[in-house]
């Protein structure tokens, strides 16, 4: 697999490392960094981010057996990714590759959006290759994930996600007994199987317990396609149609919709809560904002607009 290109992935000639281009769709620049901590959903375990060496470790699910990668800056202008444990055939060689491109949004073209704030004095610095978030493995997990931080404090949304990676994710070879080291996100049939008491017990989800298992069984039933939903195009499902998808699954409201369209690459809706209200807030200088003059400020973005409000709320998340 040597000097081998997979996808837009190439494999180093050295150290069995494989390594990327640190570019877009449209061959616009990628920040890696930047990308890595674009939200704070993407240091939820089965990831972790290590600011002292700036990489991410991931636990990815793969057709075999699930694999422990950790994505990282290579030489100049390129990215690269380790993989825990002994090579891997090709055949799983091309889905890990495969999953870690879609992880990174390698396949989304942000030229457009960097078009259109090249002039915007608050937002210019992110045509340098912020803006990319990362996404889950699955759709599923970006909709567990966002209910487990609806009503509650950070460390709670930690707590339950923790819980549910650590007892029904699915452990990697060389995985330690306990812990979330290792270990996949659930799959929905996982997550179906557990019963009440598990969610209210071990995972301590509160009302969220019945959102959550409710949510898995229809996947598991078939009633709903979560993983169509981030793969439809916005001519297939317009936003506002998706939106209301969204809003009619369990433990879904208005929020939360909003954060998980974000992480579909779907962002004309804006993330409003009780963090980007005072956030924006302090930011222009005053005690609050109404939503109404928040989203004005940030509607000649578009389709981007909500992208457009979370690059100007988290700038200071990064040194320039």
């Amino acid at each position: 697999m040597a000097g081998a290109a997979m996808g837009g992935l190439v494999m180093s000639d050295a150290g069995g490392v494989l390594e990327f281009p640190l570019v877009g769709a449209g061959g616009e620049p990628v920040d890696l960094w930047r990308t890595l901590q674009s939200h704070g959903v993407a240091e939820l375990p089965p990831a972790r981010v290590d600011p002292a060496t700036r990489t991410l470790t991931v636990t990815l699910a793969l057709p075999a057996t699930p694999r422990v990668v950790t994505i990282g800056a290579g030489r100049p202008g390129f990215g690269c990714i380790t993989v825990a444990g002994p090579a891997l055939p090709e055949q799983e060689a091309d889905a890990m590759l495969a999953g870690v491109r879609h992880i990174l949004r390698l396949d989304e073209d942000l030229s457009p959006f960097y078009a259109m704030i090249a002039d915007d004095p608050d937002l210019a610095w992110a045509t340098r290759g912020a803006g990319r978030m990362t996404r889950c493995q699955s759709v599923f997990e970006e909709i567990v994930k966002t209910i487990c931080t609806t009503n509650c404090a950070w460390s709670a949304t930690v707590r339950m996600v923790n819980a549910l990676v650590e007892h029904l994710g699915e452990a990697a070879d060389g995985a330690p007994p306990a812990g979330v080291e290792g270990r996949t996100f659930p799959s929905p049939a996982a997550m179906a199987a557990a019963d009440e008491a598990f969610y209210r017990q071990v995972v301590r989800s509160g009302y969220r317990g019945s959102y959550l298992r409710a949510l898995a069984q229809s996947v598991v039933a078939g009633d709903v396609d979560l993983e169509w939903l981030g793969r439809a195009t916005p001519d297939e499902l317009p936003d506002e149609a998706l939106r209301k998808r969204l809003l009619a699954l369990p433990g879904v409201g208005p929020y939360a919709a909003a954060h998980i369209m974000m992480m579909l690459g779907r962002y004309s809706w804006l993330i409003l809560d009780s963090w980007t209200r005072p956030k924006y807030a302090r930011l222009v200088g005053r005690e609050s904002v109404p939503d109404a003059e928040i989203v004005e400020r940030f509607q000649p973005y578009g389709q981007y607009a909500g992208l457009a409000f979370w690059l100007f709320l988290t700038r200071d998340w990064v040194e320039d």
